[in-house]
């Protein structure tokens, strides 16, 4: 298992503690596009499907991490 599935799993066990920058890692790494046009939110996007917008307060409330990780298995990512 690499480290990047490592940091999904991990982040799946335990949706607290996250920051922007970490989600914004990840769905760089996986394709998903997210834009921040000077807003204090974040809003990522798989094309042709759902969008999630983030508000991107340290840390990330758990509700919005689930809702990541939904977001990831629903492109057929890490399951």
């Amino acid at each position: 298992m690499s480290k990047f599935d490592k940091q999904i799993e991990k982040m799946r066990s335990n949706p607290r503690d996250w920051c922007i920058e970490d989600l914004k890692t990840i769905a760089k790494r996986l394709g998903i596009d997210y834009r921040q046009p000077g807003t204090s939110h974040v809003t990522f996007r798989i094309k042709n499907a759902e969008k999630l917008t983030v508000p991107a307060h340290k840390p990330i409330k758990p509700v919005y991490v689930k809702k990541f990780i939904d977001l990831i298995d629903e492109l057929g990512g890490i399951q």
